[in-house]
């Protein structure tokens, strides 16, 4: 699909022109905070929630204009995280999109602070944005479904459960509870965010809703196989190191050829749910597909 692909080339080229513009001001920052916010955030990567943003504002007909603060905000929350994870109390990564970690660029507690700082900028710029602000009902909604995403019901509370399961033997429902908090949650907010500004009908929003869980869950199991069939030069990060963290992964669990057929299975699942959209879903559609096929 030529023409999809070079949409979401459009889409990546927006969002990475648009970030800086998000980041706090040097003159309002100290320097050192600054310069952690900015090294995490600006280090790249597929800017895959903020995709599923635009995809789902797509499937909906909505303006990308409109969409660019609950991207921004979405993928910073997602950065903080990342920053958190690697942190020798929590994943213990040296690298990160194939540079060296923000604890390891600066220290450990300019990384958490960096961290905290981009996780608050990130509800500051759905507060004030000004498209969002015409629609304060939707705009509730939006910021009440991030908050839920990245807390206790969410990413927080799926990264407590990882740690927990840390050298356990779980189940395949186990696990995929843990990943459906982990990290389904934001996916999921990505893709309901645009319905919730469009104040969507309910099957519209139920679609997207799934459509995000599903994909959440099926791109974690492939990242689990990445760990184990990955090239790191291409993933940015070590490979099998969940195996030495002793951590509960698909392929340990139902084997890297199950694993596979689960994350296709689960993609197929989602692809389904896009009938109920009156846009063009063909983004969607490929982001699915992504989701199961990449960084090899």
């Amino acid at each position: 699909m030529p023409e999809t692909a070079a949409i979401i080339r459009a889409w990546q080229t927006r969002f990475e022109n648009n970030l800086p513009g998000y980041l706090p001001e040097p003159s309002r920052t100290p320097p050192l905070l600054q310069k952690a916010m900015t090294y995490s955030a600006l280090a790249g990567g597929k800017r895959i929630r903020p995709l599923f943003v635009y995809a789902s504002g797509r499937a909906l007909n909505l303006d990308d204009n409109k969409l660019d603060g609950i991207a921004t905000a979405i993928e910073l929350i997602h950065t903080y995280s990342l920053i958190h994870d690697d942190l020798p109390s929590m994943d213990d990564d040296d690298l990160r999109r194939g540079q060296p970690s923000s604890h390891r660029k600066f220290d450990e507690a300019t990384a958490i602070l960096a961290g905290d700082a981009l996780q608050a900028l990130a509800f500051e710029i759905l507060a004030a944005d000004p498209g969002l602000g015409a629609h304060p009902q939707e705009q509730i909604a939006i910021i009440l479904g991030l908050a839920r995403a990245c807390g206790a019901s969410g990413m927080a509370g799926g990264q407590v459960l990882d740690l927990d399961s840390l050298g356990k033997q779980i189940s395949q429902a186990e696990l995929e509870d843990i990943h459906a908090f982990k990290t389904g949650a934001l996916i999921q907010i990505s893709t309901m965010a645009p319905a919730l500004l469009a104040s969507a009908p309910g099957s519209q929003v139920n679609a997207l809703s799934s459509y995000g869980q599903l994909i959440g869950l099926a791109f974690q199991v492939f990242d689990d196989l990445l760990d184990v069939i990955g090239n790191s030069d291409v993933t940015g990060k070590p490979s099998r190191a969940d195996a030495a963290r002793l951590k509960p992964a698909f392929p340990a669990i139902i084997g890297v050829e199950k694993s596979l057929e689960r994350a296709h299975e689960l993609r197929d699942s989602a692809l389904m749910e896009l009938t109920h959209l009156p846009g063009d879903t063909d983004t969607l559609e490929w982001l699915a597909g992504y989701a199961v096929d990449r960084d090899r």
